[in-house]
């Protein structure tokens, strides 16, 4: 029996959009996937409805101690305030890094690529992303289209990336055949 993918899903603490989470958790758990939630400490975090609070989940390790060596696959969620402290995080910037020098492939959805373009990783990608973001994303080199799904397997990994959650069904599908799940 062949060994359970790994996929971690990097979050901040709060302001995570929810559905951006819980869909693509439960889609690798189907898929027969292992999803591991990593954040910048042990505890709880924080999703949230847009900008209402909402349930809270349990971090799996915090991302100083985690290994992108250990990770088949990364999902990065979306969320305004998510994705902001993510990207001022040098451990998650440093985990995005690694994963992507090692080829492994990530996907990101809606505010998620603000870690992607602090990470200076889609130099040469295709990619789309919440609309707001599209100038970030051309001026770290990226080429962004508003469209419902894109893969980019140029400079070495595949990148999964969709506007919003009304894109989670093409966003998860094409995230799991980039899983191999």
């Amino acid at each position: 029996m062949a060994e359970q993918k790994k996929i971690a899903f990097l979050v901040d603490t709060e302001g995570i959009e929810q559905v951006e989470l819980t869909d693509p958790w439960q889609q690798v758990e189907k898929a027969g996937g292992l999803p591991r939630l990593i954040a910048p400490q042990l505890g709880e975090v924080r999703g949230f409805h847009h900008l209402t609070p909402a349930d809270t989940f349990e971090v799996d390790l915090a991302y100083a101690d985690a290994d992108p060596a250990d990770y088949d696959g990364v999902v990065i969620p979306g969320g305004v305030a998510n994705a902001d402290f993510l990207r001022m995080n040098a451990d998650a910037v440093r985990f995005v890094q690694e994963v992507t020098r090692s080829g492994k492939p990530v996907a990101a959805i809606c505010h998620g690529p603000w870690l992607l373009v602090e990470a200076d990783v889609i130099r040469g990608k295709a990619l789309t992303s919440f609309q707001s973001l599209a100038t970030d994303i051309r001026n770290a080199g990226g080429q962004w289209a508003d469209e419902e799904v894109r893969v980019c397997p140029a400079n070495g990994y595949t990148l999964v990336t969709s506007r919003t959650p009304d894109d989670l069904p093409a966003f998860n599908r094409e995230a799991l055949t980039a899983f191999g799940l």
